[in-house]
């Protein structure tokens, strides 16, 4: 081809081209663009014309006819029966006007000048309903009442659809007044309270006319998540959002000129009453059927379907077991208490959580004296250190990451560490010395006798080998959960961060069942005629930390019931590991232990409840500190001992790691005085005596405490106590020297825990 032709070529293809582009413009011209646009407008008009002339104003929904929750026993006998409805319905003359302004600031402020629709919000809604992006905001206050009185809480297009005519025309038909006070007494606040003069009872108290603008404001604030946003029950992580949403909420009245500057400024949050147990949740029931009711929320079910009734609800709860434990609390403790006129006594609160290791079925709560007297649970609170319990969470970790000591040696059960006390950690960027029990220093121990006698120089150093991080790591993965008090630092070694009888229970658990993830589960089955509940969250997971892990952490807590300060849970009855710990300040005390079959955790708690305080256990039952190894351990024994029947032939099944040595064997008496080897360059501290006589509670055999490990090139001490029966100075598992509070960690399980501000050892 010559030039010239391919010239002509090129000339021919683009005239081509521009005719075909012309052809393109003259189809799509904005003329027919805008034509288009229109007619799809006016067909979209028309179809929702259709749709509004189609959907009439229904009657009230099924809500107004609530249905009991009936609550099973394990073996179907009925617990409890709930449900019906708390509200009483009081017109806007009841209010004060400022309460209902806040109502508006909070969820609507352009209430009083809209059709009742927010059209932009509710196609948005409509959008993320068809994408899958779930329940949304946006909605006026009249669009939420008709939800609330007309509709169901289904987040489908026919609902929002019916939602958006059904709104157009309440709002041509009712006046603003009557659609504000129909939205403040269906909305759902939490607590069981529909309406504004139920939740002013349940958080304050005092009836709806009675509410001040701040209470008000924060009632409007509570309505966005009434689980997350109720202040007692609240995460920091909700409390810091309520709070937020509060400021906003007054914020919007002043910006709408419904509140002076000056009145706003003089506000401050109102903290809501505790909340009160419903007629017949008496004893433990409500306790049982408020963690019954958290669960199904935490696996998907809504708090106001809950209420709106009609569920069956079985748990796992064993009524023979149940049994078994409260009245081994009441054998064990409250018999001894005298809260009346024992000022400490009046402060004990007892928690515990019993999991079947190889299900996860929680078969046994107990949330304290009785859920109208103390309705707080305390087999599910989390404001309180778990303190020594931690202690094998560490060890775990060093195993499953081939931890070295810093001298390049595998961590294991005989593994020599410096027991010194107040011997500052090598290796870390965090300065950290802690105080054993009493300032009593060891010398060289292995891991298993630092592990009976709960000593706190080896396992602030341990957690520096295995690394803060890692072992945080593994601790999540056994089951203990985050907050802001769980810092990556030394001091994590002694339970310094917040724990539950429940948490703790499927950590233990998992150690129980091989490394195995148990996540607790109390709910059995919930059958209801409209909905289906299906488990997110199998209680039996996957492996989280290997078998041989686990096992040689299992052989380690039988060597503190058999030769340590959890010997009370010892006996021939059956076969037992365990681990106590007592808290800083001996503010709680704790036995975690677990047979084969049986996963256990008791704990008590010192409580001003008057003072919204922790306060000190120490003179519990005029019986010195209550430690670990003293009432929560004889709790556990014998509720354990109850629970299996009077005993068990099953034994573990153990996979030990290789660095592990043999399962001890030997023992001998608990009441044998320790030789003490003291560090060379400290002065011997005093062996005080034990305030308290241990009384075995557990005939079969009489519990004792000899080393069973190696004996190392430098002969240990072999300190009976933990803390646990004795001394008086000091703290078991003691704080940080530099002070800082909350770092004083756990107290040993047994005397007095160390603070933050550490005394110098006696001379």
């Amino acid at each position: 081809m010559g030039r010239a032709e391919a010239r002509r070529a090129r000339e021919r293809g683009a005239r081509g081209a521009k005719t075909e582009g012309a052809g393109i413009r003259r189809f799509f011209t904005w003329k027919k663009l805008l034509g288009t646009f229109f007619v799809c407008c006016l067909l979209a008009m028309g179809a929702f014309y259709v749709v509004y002339l189609l959907v009439p104003v229904p009657s009230a929904n099924a809500q107004a006819t609530m249905q009991s929750n009936v609550y099973k026993y394990s073996n179907g006998k009925i617990l409890a029966r709930t449900g019906e409805i708390n509200r009483e319905i009081v017109g806007l003359d009841k209010i004060p006007n400022d309460v209902e302004k806040a109502f508006v600031a909070a969820e609507n402020k352009s209430f009083y000048q809209d059709s009742g629709v927010d059209f932009m919000g509710t196609t948005r809604g409509l959008l993320n309903t068809l994408s899958g992006k779930g329940k949304q905001g946006g909605s006026t206050i009249t669009q939420q009442y008709v939800k609330n009185y007309y509709l169901d809480q289904d987040q489908t297009v026919t609902r929002k659809l019916k939602e958006l005519v059904i709104s157009l025309k309440v709002d041509q038909r009712m006046d603003k007044d009557a659609i504000l006070a129909g939205y403040m007494n269906t909305s759902y606040y939490g607590r069981g309270a529909y309406g504004i003069q139920a939740a002013a009872q349940a958080y304050y108290g005092v009836d709806a006319e009675k509410l001040t603008v701040s209470q008000g404001a924060y009632l409007a604030a509570l309505l966005q998540a009434p689980s997350q946003y109720d202040w007692n029950a609240a995460s920091p992580t909700g409390r810091r959002l309520v709070t937020e949403r509060w400021n906003y909420v007054l914020n919007n009245m002043v910006e709408e000129g419904w509140l002076s500057r000056s009145k706003r400024a003089k506000q401050t949050f109102p903290v809501p009453q505790a909340p009160k147990a419903a007629p017949g949740m008496e004893g433990q029931t409500g306790y049982l059927v408020a963690a019954a009711k958290q669960e199904l929320i935490s696996q998907g079910v809504s708090e106001e379907d809950i209420d709106a009734g009609g569920w069956t609800i079985t748990l796992n709860i064993d009524q023979k077991r149940q049994k078994e434990l409260v009245k081994a609390v009441d054998k064990q403790l409250e018999d001894h208490l005298d809260r009346k006129n024992n000022k400490v006594d009046a402060t004990v609160q007892a928690g515990a959580t019993s999991v079947d290791p190889k299900t996860g079925k929680v078969v046994a709560l107990y949330g304290g004296v009785g859920a109208t007297e103390h309705w707080m649970s305390n087999a599910t609170r989390r404001d309180y250190q778990p303190a020594s319990t931690f202690k094998p969470l560490v060890f775990a970790s060093a195993l499953e990451n081939g931890a070295e000591t810093q001298n390049g040696d595998e961590i294991g059960l005989n593994t020599i560490y410096d027991g010194t006390s107040r011997r500052p950690v090598e290796g870390s960027d965090t300065p950290f010395a802690p105080q054993n029990e009493d300032d009593r220093s060891y010398g060289p121990v292995t891991v298993q006798q630092a592990m009976n006698k709960s000593i706190n120089s080896v396992f602030a150093q341990m957690i520096v080998d295995a690394g803060p991080a890692k072992v945080k790591k593994t601790a999540l993965a056994l089951g203990m959960k985050d907050d802001e008090s769980f810092v990556e630092q030394p001091a994590m070694s002694l339970g310094t961060m917040g724990a539950s009888t429940w948490d703790m229970a499927g950590v233990y658990a998992t150690l129980d069942n091989h490394g195995k993830k148990v996540t607790p589960a109390i709910v059995k089955s919930a059958e209801h005629k409209d909905r289906v509940f299906e488990r997110t969250e199998p209680p039996i997971g996957d492996r989280v930390i290997s078998r041989e892990s686990a096992d040689t952490v299992t052989a380690a807590l039988t060597g503190v019931v058999k030769n340590g300060s959890g010997f009370e849970a010892n006996t021939s009855a059956y076969q037992a590991a365990g681990k106590t710990g007592t808290s800083e300040n001996n503010k709680s005390a704790w036995f975690a232990g677990y047979t084969p079959e049986l996963a256990t955790v008791v704990a008590l708690f010192g409580e001003d409840a008057d003072k919204g305080k922790q306060v000190t256990l120490t003179g519990t039952a005029n019986s010195g500190r209550a430690n670990g190894g003293g009432f929560p351990a004889r709790i556990w024994a014998d509720y354990t001992l109850g629970a299996l029947g009077g005993g068990s032939d099953a034994r573990f099944d153990l996979d030990l790691a290789e660095t592990a040595p043999p399962a001890p064997t030997e023992t001998a008496s608990p009441t044998e005085e320790p030789t003490e080897t003291e560090s060379p360059t400290e002065e011997p501290t005093e062996t005080e005596s034990p305030t308290e006589e241990p009384t075995p509670t557990r005939t079969p055999s009489t519990p004792t405490r000899t080393p069973t490990i190696p004996t190392p090139t430098e002969t240990p001490t072999d300190d009976p106590t933990e803390g646990e029966t004795g001394g008086t100075t000091g703290g078991g598992d003691g704080g940080d020297p530099t002070g800082d509070p909350g770092d004083g960690g756990s107290g040993g399980s047994g005397g007095s825990g160390g603070s933050g501000d550490l005394k110098p050892p006696k001379p």
